[in-house]
């Protein structure tokens, strides 16, 4: 009984995680799946395609893996950041050469930038004054 082996990698963007199990296989038999959906079901338009195959792209396996990923929190454009993030993870536990390749690309760096929380005391806004009476 062949043991399925597969790299896992945990990806995460504001407050969106993507957690990723990539096997070896070809995507036109069983495409990567996300929350249950097909990649291109879950993240239809072209502009996301070309930002969740750039990893693979980037490091010229665009068809030889598959993956399922399970995505939370945040938005959808959270998530896709947070999947891209993991799919490079992934890739370099694959192969650590490639992480140079990866590196470069900027895929491998976590975007920290998230929502500034409200401060007690001000208006509604994370920095928004409130307005002084003048008279």
């Amino acid at each position: 009984m062949p043991i399925n082996k597969y790299y896992y990698a945990i990806g995460r963007r504001k407050t969106a995680t993507v957690i990723i199990k990539m096997f070896k296989g070809k995507q036109a038999e069983q495409p990567i799946t996300v929350n249950g959906l097909p990649i291109n079901v879950y993240w239809p338009t072209e502009a996301a395609k070309t930002v969740y195959q750039e990893p693979f792209k980037t490091t010229n396996t665009l068809s030889r893996f598959t993956a399922t990923a399970t995505a939370k929190g945040s938005g959808k454009n959270g998530q896709l950041g947070a999947f891209v993030l993991a799919a490079a993870r992934a890739l370099e536990k694959f192969d650590p050469k490639l992480r140079p390749v990866l590196k470069k690309r900027g895929l491998l760096t976590r975007d920290q930038r998230q929502k500034e929380r409200r401060k007690p005391g001000l208006a509604q806004k994370a920095r928004a004054k409130k307005q002084s009476p003048k008279r």
